[in-house]
């Protein structure tokens, strides 16, 4: 019962401000247009407020070892190339390859895996996920962008500047702020941590109601047979390979469980956008998105009482 209530009180919040968004946008009290600017705003000011506080308020124990981030980036890439193996050898049509190439393997880290960890393992592990998210954000972005040209069947798109692109985001800035502030030992007066503190508060559960605010379930079903299969790699037989290969490794505690945050939560958002800008299958890229959303409240849910029950964290 401990660790029915321990999954539960992890996951329930998620699901309260995702249903909260989405009821609202029902009721006609906010529209498209308006949380497409709200989330502009969330990802361009508030994100960098987050990555910028949970690394500036650090203390030099609680950051992750070499080895553990050299995990994370590899066990990542080594999704990507099973991915890359697989899919084009089923998949024949080049604008859905990339597409699921990209759902194989990237998660909504940022959104999922870093406020799931806080509120399993406290705010102590705040900033061993903030210096994860550095890391998987880079990766992200950078082999999105190569893996999306690989298929790209329309005019080439000028990667020298999609990937200077990528030193743009938002939430790298925020990191690589954080860090200097953190290598140097700058501290800001009271007076500005607390507001900092208050915006990077209001970051997770906001961007939540915007994502359950733009859930739109239609046309799923003639993208069933993608659909299924990718997610069921994506969310359950990847998270539970790395996980295996990580307890192998001696990899315990919080930094286990950043495994699944980074490997089982749902796809990030941010490749439906890329596909639909990229020459791929915008609409498959989007029921993605949708579909693994909804579904991670349970098996997200089913990651956290399995890990607790069997005393992995």
């Amino acid at each position: 019962m401990d660790s029915f209530l321990v999954a539960f009180n992890a996951v329930i919040p998620f699901l309260c401000y995702i249903s909260f968004g989405y009821l609202v946008r029902q009721r006609g009290m906010v529209d498209d247009a308006f949380l497409q600017k709200l989330n502009s705003v969330v990802f361009r000011l508030l994100y960098p407020f987050l990555m910028f506080y949970n690394i500036y308020k650090a203390e030099a124990a609680s950051l992750p070892g070499p080895f553990f981030m050299l995990f994370c980036g590899v066990s990542i890439l080594a999704v990507e190339a099973v991915a890359l193996l697989v899919v084009p050898r089923i998949i024949k049509e080049n604008t859905r390859r990339g597409v699921i190439v990209q759902a194989a393997y990237r998660g909504n880290f940022v959104l999922f895996g870093l406020p799931l960890a806080i509120s399993l393992f406290g705010e102590e592990a705040s900033s061993t996920a903030a210096i994860v998210v550095t890391i998987v954000a880079a990766l992200y972005n950078t082999t999105s962008v190569l893996i999306l040209e690989m298929f790209n069947t329309k005019e080439k798109s000028d990667l020298k500047a999609t990937l200077a692109n990528v030193t743009k985001n938002p939430l790298l800035r925020g990191a690589v702020v954080g860090l200097v502030f953190f290598f140097l030992k700058l501290r800001l007066p009271k007076g500005l941590t607390e507001p900092i503190a208050a915006f990077s508060g209001m970051t997770t559960p906001l961007a939540l109601f915007i994502l359950g605010g733009t859930l739109h379930f239609d046309a799923v079903k003639k993208n069933l047979k993608y659909l299924i299969p990718t997610l069921s790699f994506k969310m359950i037989l990847v998270p539970a390979a790395v996980l295996a290969v990580a307890y192998a490794a001696g990899l315990r505690g919080v930094e286990l469980f950043l495994i699944i945050g980074i490997h089982a939560t749902p796809i990030a958002t941010a490749s439906y956008p890329m596909a639909q800008n990229m020459g791929g299958d915008g609409e498959l890229a989007g029921q993605f998105v949708v579909l693994s959303t909804a579904v991670c409240v349970v098996t997200l849910f089913l990651w956290v009482f399995f890990m607790k029950s069997t005393g992995l964290i």
